[in-house]
């Protein structure tokens, strides 16, 4: 079984109490390796990723980059260590010639496949309800701390990105965790898709760090009409989310946040005069 997480050590600078301030302890860093992403015996992708749920990962860079359509199409996903090999069922294509698929994604940013908005549209995403779900300003303002309290990896390590899944109650349903942040979503994606439980209209995502085109490519493509983060949107993320109508959170605090579209799912508790 591969390991998330690694002890290595380390010569701590500045440390009270130490001679000359420094002490040599034991630290816990997240590891990073390659996955290859395999179909039907051919090569696809490449990314730095932390190992586990390397099915999980494939089934939603699959979904994602707009290669399969649901969790019916794949017969199978083997993983060998830093491998994942899917199998198509019979009759399932996918352009694997095309020049936009030669793929390499590094942990910090990825590459997206799709070279513009209008692409999304042309692999049949469609806008989304701007009516649904109504989730609570109280709502939105918790989830900082309920992802923060769920990162069991990062608590250990300080060192991975989070997706979480919540209902429009708060409720967490699934959280993963990479040392990329297109990896983790994927991750999430890819196991509510085997899951047949895509598209997740009625949900909301929080995700770590900022949030860039790439990420709300992904919640698009998953349906998913809430996303906040707790650092800040590209200008391109931003024109995505108008152009589909999902929801995007911003400088999310347990405070404050920013919304810059689609506020009107966002339910404000009424003052009382």
């Amino acid at each position: 079984m591969q390991r998330s997480i690694l002890t290595v050590s380390v010569q701590r600078f500045g440390a009270p109490g130490a001679a000359r301030g420094l002490v040599e302890e034991h630290d816990l860093v997240a590891v990073e390796e390659p996955l290859q992403i395999r179909v039907g015996g051919r090569d696809l992708a490449l990314t730095m990723r932390t190992p586990g749920h390397d099915a999980e990962l494939a089934a939603g860079f699959l979904f994602t980059e707009g290669l399969v359509r649901g969790p019916d199409q794949i017969a199978e996903i083997r993983c060998e260590p830093n491998i994942a090999m899917v199998s198509l069922r019979p009759g399932v294509k996918v352009d694997l010639d095309g020049a936009e698929r030669n793929f390499y994604v590094t942990s910090s940013c990825g590459v997206c496949g799709k070279a513009s908005i209008d692409a999304l549209t042309a692999v049949g995403c469609a806008s989304l309800s701007r009516d649904m779900p109504k989730v609570d300003e109280s709502v939105i303002r918790a989830l900082p701390t309920k992802l923060r309290e769920a990162q069991a990896v990062f608590n250990r390590t300080g060192g991975l990105h989070a997706s979480a899944l919540f209902t429009a109650d708060g409720e967490l349903v699934l959280l993963q965790e990479d040392v990329g942040r297109h990896n983790a979503l994927d991750k999430l994606i890819g196991r509510a898709l085997l899951d047949g439980q895509l598209p997740l209209r009625s949900h909301v995502l929080m995700v770590s760090g900022r949030t860039s085109f790439e990420l709300l490519q992904k919640a698009v493509m998953a349906g998913i009409p809430v996303l906040a983060a707790v650092g800040a949107p590209s200008s391109l993320a931003v024109k995505l989310a108008r152009r589909f109508g999902l929801t995007l959170i911003g400088f999310l605090r347990d405070d404050r946040f920013n919304s810059y579209s689609e506020p009107s799912r966002i339910r404000r508790k009424r003052s009382h005069i």
